[in-house]
């Protein structure tokens, strides 16, 4: 039976598979420990370009050290061989562990519980605890594997009111510098960030992380459009295009009242992030009043999991609420 430790040990690792996300693409980002009496004494994380896998840099680093070891690991170890490098099972089984915890199943057809079934072979106690930190820091690979279409964050700056900017003539920024820079993480964790037209001609965003030693995460830039997208960006015709997204495992929608009403309107916003500037803006301008603060502390579809101050500015986190049994 699972166990207290294998519930901890697991959200750790989860913690270290964010390490890998969004340059394990287009593999999933994973991560891996092996404990022994209590202490780690090797761990690894899904390498950028996908190779190597985590389980194969643990267990390289662990060296002799894995014989009657645990090896807790957030995705089943894959099963099929590629040319890029061996199946993890395989690694795993002839690795002298006594036991593995395995945080999340594998919907990958060429694993789905064979990577399990190839260990628990060996003579190895296998087992699969599904946790929900495993499965949050997987979110764009299930999606892609499920649902056939990249994992989608809806990223916002509002005003208590609902509105997406300040006045005329109060500046640009609705929040302030913490706030944004908090976004430029974000952006370092995509794939792909999308705008409507509207805010391409008004703003000319660069849509690039700006915060030090992460310029190279910049993701590619895309634009909500029928038309043509200009040098450096690509097109998408509709939000429910984003199946066709080649190699897009996590993408922010940013910018816009039109385009976030249509992924809205087509039940594709797997996450809101909500910046709140604490004013009330009122008046004419781009708003989303189904947005606004009460209109989401009274939604049935929304459920808040995180919020926390960012200077004078307050993020809040939503996740669509659980369907309701019958």
């Amino acid at each position: 039976m699972p166990s207290d430790s294998d519930a901890r040990w697991l959200a750790a690792a989860a913690r270290l598979a964010q390490r890998g996300i969004p340059l394990s693409r287009p593999n999933p980002a994973v991560g891996a420990l092996i404990v022994s009496q209590g202490q780690v004494i090797a761990r690894g994380w899904t390498q950028p370009g996908g190779r190597p896998h985590a389980e194969a840099i643990a267990l390289d680093v662990a060296g002799p050290a894995a014989k009657g070891a645990t090896l807790y690991v957030t995705l089943e170890p894959c099963a099929h061989r590629s040319p890029r490098g061996p199946a993890c099972a395989d690694l795993v089984a002839a690795s002298g562990l006594a036991r593995v915890v395995v945080g999340c199943g594998d919907p990958d057809p060429r694993t789905a519980g064979q990577g399990l079934e190839r260990i628990r072979a060996a003579g190895i106690a296998a087992q699969l605890v599904e946790n929900a930190e495993c499965r949050a820091s997987l979110a764009g690979y299930l999606c892609q594997r499920t649902r056939g279409r990249p994992h989608v964050t809806l990223k916002l700056a509002l005003s208590e009111d609902g509105h997406l900017a300040p006045p005329e003539g109060e500046g640009q920024w609705l929040t302030g510098a913490i706030a944004r820079a908090h976004t430029h993480a974000w952006r370092a964790r995509m794939d792909a960030i999308l705008v409507g037209r509207g805010t391409l001609e008004a703003d000319q965003p660069r849509l690039d992380v700006r915060l030090p030693g992460l310029a190279e995460r910049s993701p590619q830039r895309w634009l909500l459009t029928h038309g043509a997208a200009p040098d450096g960006w690509q097109a998408l015709a509709s939000p429910q295009a984003i199946a066709a997204m080649e190699g897009v495992q996590y993408l922010m929608v940013e910018g816009g009242a039109q385009a976030a009403q249509a992924f809205l309107a087509a039940d594709l916003v797997d996450r809101l992030l909500v910046y709140r500037a604490p004013r009330m803006v009122g008046g004419p301008g781009p708003a989303l009043p189904e947005l606004a603060l009460p209109a989401l502390a009274a939604s049935a579809h929304w459920q808040q999991i995180d919020t926390r101050p960012l200077g004078k500015d307050t993020l809040e986190v939503y996740e669509p609420a659980p369907c309701l049994p019958a």
